[in-house]
């Protein structure tokens, strides 16, 4: 043979018959290549797909039978969710539908509920735009989420109006501090508590007193124009006029006066414009809407504004702490740590528990703040200390050479770290951040502890209702509230994904 071929001119070490056609390829794509590759490729992987399959089979089909397929969906009372002629029932729909109003709103009144729905409106449309990053004029947007949406926010779900302004305000505060020094210092240079000591005791009450007097007389033109302007006949305009006139004649020079200070001049004066057309439209300067007390909110409206609250207000709160930890300052390092590890060892509980019950023994007879206020305070602080240790975790995870550069540069301080550092630094901590907002979304349920009633709060309080006891109402509950907060934590993890996905597109190889 090898002759032949030799004679035809073929060499030898060509094969002179075909060879057997090859298998087509396992297919590693689609919804078939995915189980082969990741779920029976290997002996330990089809054991895990088999109890895996088992699971979902004992736990989301009973699941999806109770709340769809067995759930009754009509009904006046709780006849309607009880079992007949040893029929099965699931969830009790109805009695969602007949409380919906009291998750929501709580013991908001009823002819009032259209404030809380166009808060919730302002803030959908304020917040939406602020999410997505390809709409311009961010800035403006965030102004007017963080600053102006929670003024108005507080008179929609308060109410009540204003007596005054800037100036009239500032007067008030700073009398009222001058008064308490010169009170605390007259009750110091009184006291009799300590004999060998009551001559310095003495000077040193009468010194705290004359700082506080001094002070007075600081103020007395302020409270000169705080005087004429209340006797004017529309107090909080000439007020507003007044605070107006000052607060942008102080940026148009801060700014560069005649040469650079018009755009702030400019700025200013539209600020103002546009509280005076919020104060209008709300009638702030004729008592406002009707006072709602704290104590009739309730359901997501509660929940809502506390989780807000203290995600936009715990993040500086951490931001100032990490810094503060880091600080080459002693006293501002020392008192950061101890700031961070008391509101880390301390459960939230205590925290609400003390903000509520305990504040108000601390506080002057005639100085009160509101419950929700309290609960507010205390949770920003808690949650400002946990979020310092994962903003530190960023700043810790960047060179020293970034801030190096930027000094090189001959940045400050400040613009390294609100130019440089930070920016990376929050970029590296996503993760962890949008962790503890979850958590905190979550924590809001122990505010019923302080008589705050929140969702679950609400949903447990619905459960003493005769008209709708059955067996299932308790279930269906907690399986309404339990998809409510599914809906936003898992909103606010995909988001942070998203986020995080954008910022490091530019280390994608």
């Amino acid at each position: 043979m090898s002759e032949m071929a030799a004679s035809e001119g073929i060499p030898p070490f060509v094969s002179q018959t075909m060879i057997a056609e090859r298998a087509a390829p396992i297919k590693t794509t689609g919804f078939v290549g995915f189980i082969r590759t990741r779920l029976l490729n290997t002996p330990g992987n089809i054991i895990l797909t088999l109890l895996g399959i088992a699971l979902i089979y004992l736990t989301v089909v009973p699941s999806v039978k109770f709340l769809l397929i067995d759930a009754v969906w009509t009904g006046a009372d709780r006849n309607a969710c009880l079992a007949k002629d040893g029929t099965a029932v699931g969830a009790c729909w109805p009695f969602i539908h007949a409380k919906f109003q009291q998750f929501v709103y709580g013991f908001y009144p009823a002819e009032a509920r259209w404030r809380v729905n166009l808060t919730f409106v302002l803030a959908i449309v304020l917040l939406v735009p602020l999410l997505i990053p390809k709409l311009p004029a961010k800035a403006l947007n965030a102004g007017l989420f963080f600053v102006a949406l929670p003024v108005v926010a507080f008179f929609l779900l308060h109410g009540g109006g204003i007596k005054g302004f800037g100036i009239a305000w500032t007067e008030g505060a700073l009398s009222s501090i001058a008064n308490g020094i010169v009170s605390g210092g007259t009750a110091l240079a009184q006291s009799t508590s300590l004999p060998g000591l009551a001559q310095l005791v003495y000077a040193l009450g009468m010194g705290i007193s004359l700082i506080g007097y001094a002070l007075a007389i600081v103020l007395y033109p302020l409270t000169l124009i705080k005087t004429l302007i209340q006797s004017l006949g529309q107090p909080v305009w000439a007020d507003l006029a007044a605070t107006a006139i000052v607060v942008s004649t102080i940026m148009f020079f801060l700014s560069g006066g005649f040469r650079n200070g018009w755009r702030a001049l400019t700025t200013s004066l539209a600020i103002f414009a546009g509280i005076a057309v919020v104060i209008a439209a709300m009638g702030l300067d004729k008592g406002g809407l009707a006072i709602v007390d704290t104590r009739l909110w309730g359901g997501l409206l509660v929940t809502l504004v506390v989780s807000v609250t203290g995600i936009v207000t715990s993040m500086p709160v951490g931001i100032a702490l990490a810094l503060g930890r880091r600080s080459t300052i002693p006293l501002i390092r020392v008192f950061s740590v101890a700031f961070i590890e008391f509101w880390r060892g301390v459960p939230l509980i205590t925290v609400l528990f003390f903000a509520t019950y305990m504040l108000p023994l601390f506080l002057p007879g005639n100085f009160t703040v509101d419950g929700l206020v309290r609960v507010l305070i205390g949770i920003a602080l808690f949650a400002g200390a946990y979020n310092a240790e994962v903003i530190r975790g960023g700043l810790a995870a960047l060179s020293r050479g970034q801030s190096e550069a930027a000094s090189a540069l001959g940045l400050s301080y400040w613009k390294t770290t609100g130019l440089v550092v930070m920016p990376q630094a929050l970029r590296h901590v996503i993760p962890g951040l949008v962790n503890s907002f979850i958590a905190l979304f979550k924590d809001t349920s122990l505010v019923s502890i302080v008589a705050l009633f929140d969702l679950l709060g609400q949903l447990r309080a619905s459960f003493a209702d005769p008209v709708w006891s059955t067996p299932n109402t308790l279930f269906t509950g907690f399986a309404f509230t339990g998809m409510v907060y599914f809906v936003f934590c898992f909103g606010m993890s995909r988001y942070s994904l998203f986020v995080e996905r954008r910022l490091n597109a530019h280390r994608r190889s």
